[in-house]
């Protein structure tokens, strides 16, 4: 007799990043010493709790929360945890899905374009190049509210004019090819 798995949010997780989200005892501390959890709408633990019901409408609440943005990836949670539970992992894997399945929280929509920004400026380069990472992030959020601090930092060479390449630039977008291609 074979065993039939649910193709549920848990089990995706589980199987996409290794990290066993059923053996959450909801103890709090990941909650506990998370430097960023007054601000997300459900604490690490609420959002591991929720994942382990298997419950359709509460993983489509993980999805479209402002918490698995929120997480700085610190590890304090990590560290913190007894059961070794890689919630960075877990919520890194959430965002991608979260955009994968176009349920990005609203109130998220600048930390995607600076991830976007980030990502864009690596892929290009090779390297974070800060000016261009800026623009494109300045462009895309139509937030010019700090531009003014520009000339000062480009005038105490904080900021550079022109990106720094790395010398195997097509190696970095070997790599990045092969993520586009991947399937969540």
């Amino acid at each position: 007799m074979s065993v039939v798995k649910l193709n549920t949010l848990t089990s995706v997780v589980e199987e996409k990043t290794g990290v066993l989200v059923s053996h959450c005892y909801q103890c709090g501390k990941c909650s506990a010493g998370c430097p960023v959890a007054t601000e997300m709408d459900y604490s690490p633990s609420l959002i591991l709790r929720m994942l382990q019901t298997n419950n359709s409408l509460l993983s489509e609440k993980v999805l479209r929360s402002y918490s698995i943005w929120l997480c700085l990836s610190c590890e304090t949670c990590f560290c913190r945890c007894p059961m070794d539970i890689e919630i960075p992992l877990v919520m890194d894997y959430l965002r991608q899905e979260s955009v994968a399945r176009k349920m990005v929280n609203p109130k998220a929509r600048k930390i995607v374009a600076a991830h976007k920004a980030f990502l864009s400026s690596i892929q290009h380069t090779g390297r974070l190049y800060e000016v261009g990472m800026l623009a494109e992030f300045k462009i895309k959020t139509l937030d010019f509210s700090d531009i003014s601090l520009a000339p000062f930092m480009f005038m105490k060479g904080k900021l550079h004019l022109l990106p720094k390449r790395v010398k195997d630039l097509k190696s970095i977008r070997k790599i990045f090819s092969k993520t586009k291609n991947l399937k969540p």
